[in-house]
C-alpha cells in the first residue's frame, strides 16, 4: 500500500539538509583529503589497468610538443626550398612522414587510453557499488530509519558511478603539465612576457568557473530529499506494486502532479543558476581573448622585424595558442577536481558513518546450546530522536524450549521486543541477560545467527523460489541453489554464457524432479518448502524451483499474500537456530492452510525457544506462556486459560474477537 507520509511535500525552509550553503574555501580544501582515497580505491580495482593509464598518459603528453616542432621544421624546409636551386626533397617528405607517424601515434595512443580508462571505470564502479553494500550491511538498523541518513546514502549511491572521471580528469592535469611544462619552455626561450599574457588569458574564467561549481553543488546537495522523492513519485507512478491502488484511486493525475510541481521548481532554479553562470563566463571569457591576442600581437611584431623565422612565428603562435588552452585546462581541471571531490566526500563520507551496535574484542559466541536463556531486566527502549517510551521496565524470561506470545493492540511494543531480542536495537534503559551474561557482551553475527526471525513485513525477493526460500540460510542452500561461473576474463565469461544458461536450465529440471519424487531428498530448500506448504505452489511453476517469483522481471510469477506468507514461513524452516521469533506468521493465510500450519508448527518450534506476535487467539493458544503488553509495558502473564479467567485485558481482547465468530 502507498504509504501518505512517504508522499509528504518537503518545503525547503523546514528541511535541516536545505541549510547546505555554498562552500566556503575551507571546505574546497577539506574535500581534497579524499582524493587520495580514491586514487587508493581506483588502484585497489585494477593495478594493471591503473599503472597502464599512467603510462599512456605520460607518452601521450610529448605528442603535442613533437608535432609543433615537426611542422615548423615542414616549414622552413619549405621556405628554404623556394630560394634554393636545388631543393631537397627527401628531408621534406621524410619531415612530412615524421609527422604522420607522430599525429598516427598519438591518435593510437589516445584510443588505447580511453579503452583502459573505459574499462577501469566499469569495475570501480563495481567495486564502489560493492564496497557500500558491504559498508551498508554492518550499519544499524536505525540508520535506515533515519531519512536524513537516507538523504546521505543517496548521495553516497550517486557517486558510485562516474567517480572515475576525476582520476582521468587528475591525469589530464598531470598529462598537461608535461606538455605545458615542454611548450613552455620553448615559449620563455623567445620571450618570457608571453607567459605572464597567458595567466591573463585564463585566470578571470578560471575564478569563475570555480564560483559557479561551488553554487552548482550547493544546489544538488540542498535538493537530495526532493531528488529523493522525485525517484518515489516515479517509482509509485509507474511500478506493478502500486499499480493496483493507482488505478483503481485515480492517483496518477495527482502523482504526475506533484512530480511536475517538484521538477519544474528545480527547473527554476537551476535554470536561474544556468543563466549567471553564462553571463558571467561570457564577460570573463571577453578578458581572456584580449589577452590571447596582445601576446599574438607582439608575436607578430618580432617576426615583421625579421627577428623571427616563418616556421618559427607558427610555432610560437601555435605553441601559444596551444599553451593557453593548456592552462585554461589546468585551471579548470583543478576546479572541476574541487568540484568532484565535494561529491566524493558525499561517498566518503557514507563510509565514515559507523555502527553503534558492536561487541568487546574476542566476544564470546552464542552458547550450543543455549541453557538458561533470556532474562529481560527492567528493560526500556526508545526510537532514536523520539521522547516516546516504545517499551518500559520489562521483566520477563524465555527459557528454554518454551513458547511465548506477545498480546496486545498496535503499538503496545511486541515487534520493539524481537528487536531488542535480536540485537537490532539496545536497551536505552536496562539490560539483557543471555545464560546470564549481557547480550550486548556476546559477538553480534553470533547473536544474530542464533536467532531467527520472520517479520510481519517480510522481504517479497524478486528472486527464483528456490532463493526466495534460501536466504533463510544462505551458507546452507548455497550448494543447492545454480551459481554463475567465476569468469576469468570478458572473454571467458562471454564463451561461458552458452554454458552457464545449461546449467541453469539444468537445476531447473533437478529441483523440479525433486519436487516432483522425493522432496526429502537430502535437498534443505525442498525440505523447508514442504514443511511450510510452500511446495503447494509447484504446480503452479512451469520451471519448478528455478520459477522467478515477482513481476519485476521476465517470465516472474506473482503470488498472493498467503503464499508468500508459506514462502517466509519456509525461510524459518531453513535456518537452524536457537530461538524463533515469528510476528503474525499466519495472518494471511486461509483458514484451511493456517491450521495445516499449525500442525506441523510443533516440528517447527521442536527444542526451540520461540516468541510468536499474532492478533489471532486461535495462534496464541498454543504458546506455553502468554504476556499481555499495554503501553509498552507488561500487563498480565499467564497460560490462556488462567488470563481468561482472570478477566483483564486478554479476556476482553479474546472476547471480542470470539464475538465476531458466533
Amino acid at each position: 500500500m502507498i504509504q501518505p507520509n512517504q508522499l509528504r511535500p518537503i518545503p525547503p525552509s523546514d528541511n535541516p539538509q536545505q541549510a547546505k550553503q555554498k562552500p566556503n574555501w575551507r571546505e574546497r580544501r577539506r574535500a581534497l583529503r579524499y582524493v587520495p582515497a580514491l586514487l587508493r580505491m581506483v588502484w585497489e580495482t585494477h593495478r594493471g589497468y591503473a599503472a597502464t593509464m599512467v603510462l599512456l598518459r605520460i607518452v601521450r603528453a610529448f605528442v603535442p610538443l613533437a608535432t609543433l616542432w615537426v611542422g615548423k621544421l615542414i616549414i622552413d624546409a619549405v621556405l628554404a626550398m623556394t630560394k634554393s636551386s636545388n631543393p631537397d626533397w627527401v628531408y621534406l617528405w621524410e619531415l612530412v612522414a615524421l609527422e604522420l607517424g607522430v599525429v598516427v601515434l598519438g591518435e593510437l595512443l589516445a584510443r588505447a587510453s580511453s579503452l583502459v580508462e573505459s574499462l577501469l571505470g566499469d569495475l570501480f564502479s563495481n567495486h564502489t557499488s560493492i564496497r557500500l553494500m558491504q559498508h551498508a550491511a554492518t550499519l544499524d538498523l536505525y540508520h535506515f530509519e533515519d531519512p536524513a541518513f537516507y538523504d546521505r546514502m543517496e548521495r553516497a549511491r550517486r557517486q558510485t558511478v562516474g567517480r572515475i572521471s576525476l582520476v582521468g580528469q587528475i591525469l589530464t592535469m598531470g598529462q598537461n603539465s608535461i606538455t605545458l611544462i615542454s611548450l613552455s619552455a620553448a615559449i620563455v626561450a623567445y620571450n618570457p612576457w608571453l607567459l605572464l599574457l597567458l595567466a591573463t588569458a585564463v585566470v578571470p574564467s578560471f575564478l569563475g568557473e570555480t564560483h559557479f561549481a561551488s553554487l552548482e553543488y550547493s544546489l544538488l546537495y540542498r535538493w537530495t530529499p526532493e531528488r529523493r522523492q522525485l525517484d518515489y513519485l516515479r517509482y509509485v507512478g509507474a511500478s506493478d506494486e502500486t499499480a493496483k491502488e493507482v488505478q483503481m484511486f485515480g492517483l496518477a493525475p495527482w502523482l504526475i502532479e506533484r512530480y511536475r510541481l517538484l521538477s519544474d521548481k528545480f527547473y527554476d532554479q537551476n535554470k536561474r543558476l544556468s543563466i549567471r553562470k553564462a553571463w558571467v563566463a561570457s564577460a570573463l571569457s571577453f578578458f581572456g581573448t584580449l589577452g590571447y591576442y596582445g601576446a599574438y600581437v607582439l608575436i607578430l611584431v618580432k617576426a615583421a622585424q625579421g627577428l623571427l623565422t616563418i616556421g618559427t612565428l607558427t610555432f610560437l603562435a601555435s605553441s601559444f595558442a596551444r599553451s593557453r588552452d593548456l592552462i585554461g585546462g589546468l585551471l579548470m581541471g583543478f576546479s572541476g577536481v574541487v568540484e568532484q571531490s565535494m561529491y566524493l566526500k558525499d561517498l566518503f563520507e557514507f563510509f565514515e558513518v559507523k555502527p553503534t551496535l558492536t561487541a568487546p574484542s574476542n566476544a564470546p559466541q552464542v552458547p550450543q546450546p543455549i541453557r538458561e536463556g533470556f532474562l529481560f531486566q527492567d528493560v526500556g527502549f526508545r526510537y532514536p530522536d523520539s521522547e516516546r517510551w516504545a517499551v518500559r521496565h520489562l521483566n520477563f524470561t524465555l527459557r528454554p524450549g518454551e513458547r511465548i506470545a506477545l498480546v496486545g493492540e498496535n503499538g503496545a511494543g511486541k515487534t520493539t521486543i524481537t528487536k531488542l531480542l535480536a540485537r537490532l536495537y539496545d536497551p536505552t534503559e536496562g539490560r539483557i541477560l543471555l545464560d546470564g551474561r549481557d547480550l550486548r557482551e556476546y559477538d553480534v553475527a553470533s547473536v544474530r545467527r542464533a536467532i531467527s526471525v520472520i517479520f510481519q513485513d517480510f522481504v517479497r525477493y524478486d528472486f527464483r523460489f528456490d532463493e526466495n526460500i534460501g536466504v533463510g540460510e544462505i551458507e546452507l542452500a548455497k550448494p543447492y541453489l545454480w551459481q554463475p561461473p567465476a569468469a576469468e576474463s570478458a572473454h571467458a565469461e562471454l564463451a561461458h554464457a552458452e554454458l552457464a544458461q545449461s546449467k541453469l536450465a539444468q537445476s531447473k529440471l533437478a529441483h523440479a524432479a525433486v519436487a516432483a519424487t522425493e522432496p526429502t531428498n537430502g535437498n534443505p530448500i525442498s525440505d523447508a518448502a514442504r514443511k511450510s506448504l510452500a511446495d503447494t505452489l509447484l504446480p503452479r511453476f512451469g520451471d519448478g524451483y528455478g520459477q522467478m517469483l515477482g513481476r519485476r522481471f521476465k517470465d516472474g510469477v506473482e503470488l498472493s499474500g498467503g503464499e508468500w506468507q508459506k514462502v517466509a514461513l519456509a525461510r524459518s524452516y531453513m535456518r537452524q537456530s536457537q530461538a524463533l521469533i515469528l510476528d503474525e506468521p499466519t495472518a494471511a493465510l486461509d483458514a484451511r492452510a493456517e491450521y495445516e500450519v499449525f500442525l506441523r508448527f510443533s516440528e517447527l518450534v521442536a527444542g526451540r525457544m520461540a516468541i510468536i506476535i499474532s492478533h489471532r487467539f486461535s495462534t496464541v493458544r498454543m504458546a506455553d506462556r502468554i504476556i499481555v503488553l499495554q503501553h509498552g509495558e507488561v500487563v498480565e502473564e499467564g497460560s490462556h486459560v488462567e488470563l481468561v479467567k482472570r478477566g483483564g485485558l486478554y479476556s476482553e481482547l479474546f472476547e471480542l474477537q470470539a464475538e465476531g465468530y458466533r
